[in-house]
């Protein structure tokens, strides 16, 4: 209750704020006028550009109405076939979330990680904390396509890499997910990676399978092997539950679809290095010159695009919400 409280006085506050911003812009054109003044007119016309600029990304906020948009949400990336390249490209598109959150000052916790032998990772899971989170990381699930010229050639030459972003809901206590344990097989193991003598030299780490449905989970981010039991059942949860939340939505189907080979054809997103820089969402259409800004969390303008697509069926981009 406190935490949808919380949400609410945020949402007004955000409303009174933007009626206070709009008044004094306007204010400020009116007097600047009435006194000739040109500079006071022109501010306050660069005020109301930036307003409108404003209201659309509030407007795209407010269609994060699903039922579970508000919730906290895991973020799991797995790199594609390629061995090192698609290693690589999948740490960097981890990186890429995990600036994003930062930004939005969400918080990020680290629940797998399985690192590739040479660079990058195979897969790792993240939860991504803070109002709205699963809302708007869910417009990143999919498969992302990397062009480059390879750090790891030694003959300079171009590679299409790929790697994915899925994306699920933690299931928080108003919501019922019902599962066997018969219908599962638990495994232990020890953790990989830095951490010392508690981490690697017992069997701490849990391992999930939920063989109806072939859903594996996994977590090695505690000391406690009863502590990664109980973050890998949430897991499996919220990823139960965001499989049924797709069989009611027709859109989200073949977005799951889409996510069943990390290879051509399948990508949602992708990011050229070399021989230009460019960065095409293939859903939308929309598109950055600079790379290197996404890469480090300048993701919103996708984001709402995807969002708006999502609402209106179609090409929507977030202007067209007007």
């Amino acid at each position: 209750m406190m935490r949808e409280r919380t949400a609410l006085d945020a949402q007004l506050g955000s409303i009174k704020k933007f009626e206070r911003d709009v008044d004094d812009a306007t204010t400020l054109i009116e007097l600047g006028e009435a006194e000739s003044d040109q500079a006071s007119v022109t501010e306050g016309e660069t005020a109301i550009v930036n307003l409108a600029r404003e209201a659309r990304r509030l407007q795209v906020e407010t269609l994060l109405s699903g039922e579970a948009d508000g919730n906290d949400t895991y973020v799991e990336v797995n790199s594609g076939a390629g061995g090192t390249e698609s290693q690589d490209w999948a740490q960097m598109l981890l990186r890429m979330v995990t600036r994003w959150a930062e930004r939005r000052k969400y918080k990020v916790e680290l629940n797998d990680r399985s690192d590739g032998e040479e660079a990058g990772i195979k897969s790792a899971t993240i939860t991504v904390k803070g109002h709205n989170a699963y809302g708007w990381l869910k417009t990143e699930s999919g498969v992302h396509r990397l062009v480059r010229i390879s750090p790891y050639d030694s003959n300079a030459r171009r590679h299409t890499s790929f790697a994915s972003i899925w994306v699920y809901p933690v299931v928080d206590d108003r919501i019922e997910v019902d599962i066997k344990e018969a219908d599962c097989r638990i495994d232990t193991y020890r953790s990989s990676g830095a951490g010392g003598q508690h981490v690697n030299t017992t069997d701490s780490a849990v391992r999930i399978t939920h063989i109806p449905t072939g859903i594996v989970v996994a977590c090695q981010s505690e000391r406690s092997q009863h502590k990664n039991r109980a973050t890998a059942w949430n897991m499996l949860r919220a990823r139960i539950y965001e499989a049924e939340l797709k069989k009611r939505e027709e859109k989200a189907n073949a977005a799951a679809a889409s996510k069943t080979d990390i290879g051509w054809g399948h990508q949602i997103r992708s990011y050229v290095l070399q021989p230009y820089q460019l960065v095409k969402d293939l859903r939308t259409g929309v598109t950055s010159g600079t790379p290197s800004d996404v890469l480090d969390g300048d993701l919103d303008e996708f984001m709402e695009a995807a969002l708006a697509q999502r609402i209106s069926g179609g090409g929507a981009t977030v202007e067209d919400i007007d």
